[in-house]
């Protein structure tokens, strides 16, 4: 990391905005440096101010959480929108969270459906689970467990422990599909074995 970080930082004080971003991630995450929030916080914002979405997402997500700066939800929504309309799908899912719970917005689930489409199609993990939920819970949209399910199947087929619970537990219910016990205590015990505590809680009651 040292040597890379010496030859980002030499293109970065020339106002590379690739090496910019570059060197505030290495900052922001502590990698060949000591972790320095403000220092990323500089580089992101040299980086955002040149149109990358990638440092417009890092800074927005600084100001989502409050890493180096008061926290400030106005600002992170401005930055994620900005990423958001260049197709950066993590932006599309941090903005589509944000209008899903109401956090510097007002709550709006067809904005938040909109966006996590967009994010879903591109791939992303969680934006297909939360779609998965907006469908199951009928937030924005009619609900339609088939459609839940599919999006469950996708995040859940690629790891992520909320989906496979989620998934297990239209399973367990026979939503959108045959009640099938077996398919239950699969999905449940690859969410538990990721840690997932509502995963863990029901494997227990299973097992009793």
């Amino acid at each position: 990391y040292k040597e890379a970080l010496k030859l980002f930082r030499l293109a970065a004080e020339q106002g590379d905005a690739d090496a910019q971003f570059k060197v505030g991630f290495m900052y922001a995450k502590g990698q060949g440096v000591p972790q320095d929030y403000k220092e990323a916080l500089k580089l992101f914002r040299l980086a955002a101010a040149e149109g990358r979405a990638d440092a417009q997402f890092n800074l927005g997500y600084m100001y989502a959480n409050g890493y180096g700066v008061p926290q400030d939800y106005k600002e992170a929504r401005k930055l994620f929108r900005l990423a958001a309309e260049q197709g950066y799908a993590s932006a599309q899912y941090s903005l589509g969270w944000m209008y899903k719970n109401g956090q510097g917005v007002p709550q709006d689930y067809k904005e938040a459906l909109k966006l996590f489409r967009l994010s879903a199609a591109q791939g992303h993990t969680k934006a297909q689970n939360d779609l998965g939920t907006m469908y199951a819970d009928g937030l924005g949209v009619q609900q339609d467990y088939k459609e839940a399910l599919k999006w469950y199947r996708l995040a859940a087929e690629q790891g992520v422990a909320k989906a496979q619970f989620n998934l297990g537990y239209m399973y367990a219910n026979g939503q959108g599909v045959p009640q099938d016990l077996k398919e239950t205590l699969k999905w449940v015990r690859l969410s538990a074995e990721q840690g997932y505590a509502s995963a863990q809680y029901s494997l227990g009651w299973m097992y009793k």
